[in-house]
């Protein structure tokens, strides 16, 4: 009886619209019908498009919202657009970090007081090859912005620590792996990569090989970092067979000197 009631109200949900057209209430569909027509929504919402569609009103929203930002700080906002259909990006001069980033977060129209992320991508071509975004988040509106500036090897970037705590291991992870600097950051060390450590890994001109090696020493009891040294013997590297590298098995014998049983 307990399952009926769970078919029952299974095919009151699924066969509403054929309830609203004139069937009793009583009247259900057999389970025959209701495993097709489940089978059907089932089949219809796998084969819907996961792209997110654009919605004209908040396109214009997004719009809207990012030239009221660039008239409030004409001063650093460079350029206002909209990627991806729903995603709005603020383009602002390296100088305006701090100013801009206090701006939408205590404006009560932005409100954006979550840091989720702040990353950099490297263009070595570029004159200035790094480009920071800061991803914001904003609880009391539901909304997320994305905000960008750029900055070379040697150009520092004002940290945004003092205006969101969150941004402490961020900026010391782009600082660890692409190597921009930022200034007034209460402390500015490497987070990811060891002790003694030279380079940035994310750099684009970062070398695939690497020139030193890092083990434990058991002598010093401590971690050492020591050139990578490698036999010329095994520099040259024949994909035939491992065995071929050694000298006791790189000549073969001849086809005539090789015994035949008879």
């Amino acid at each position: 009886m307990f399952s009926f009631r769970i078919i029952r109200g299974a095919s009151a949900a699924i066969t509403g619209n054929v309830v609203r057209r004139g069937a009793s209430v009583g009247q259900t569909k057999p389970l025959a019908q209701l495993r097709h027509i489940r089978s059907k929504t089932t089949a219809s919402q796998a084969v819907s498009p996961t792209s997110l569609k654009v919605d004209p009103s908040q396109k214009k929203s997004l719009s809207d919202f990012g030239k009221y930002v660039a008239d409030c700080m004409p001063k650093y906002v460079q350029k206002v657009q909209i990627s991806s259909g729903n995603e709005l990006e603020i383009l602002i001069a390296p100088e305006g970090v701090v100013p801009v980033l206090q701006f939408l977060k205590d404006h009560h129209n932005a409100q954006f007081a979550v840091v989720s992320d702040i990353t950099a991508i490297d263009v070595p071509s570029r004159h200035y090859r790094f480009e920071l975004i800061y991803n914001l988040l904003s609880l009391r509106y539901n909304s997320r912005i994305r905000v960008k500036t750029y900055t070379d090897e040697l150009t520092p970037v004002d940290s945004c620590v003092e205006v969101f705590k969150g941004a402490n291991w961020y900026e010391r992870e782009i600082w660890d792996m692409y190597g921009v600097f930022f200034s007034n950051h209460p402390d500015l060390r490497r987070i990811l990569t060891d002790y003694g450590f030279e380079g940035h890994p994310f750099r684009k001109d970062f070398p695939l090989s690497g020139y030193v090696e890092v083990r434990y020493d058991d002598e010093a009891k401590r971690v050492v970092v020591e050139p990578v040294e490698l036999a010329q013997e095994f520099r040259k590297f024949d994909l035939e067979s491992p065995w071929e590298q050694f000298p006791a098995h790189r000549s073969k014998p001849a086809a005539e000197d090789v015994p035949i049983d008879k």
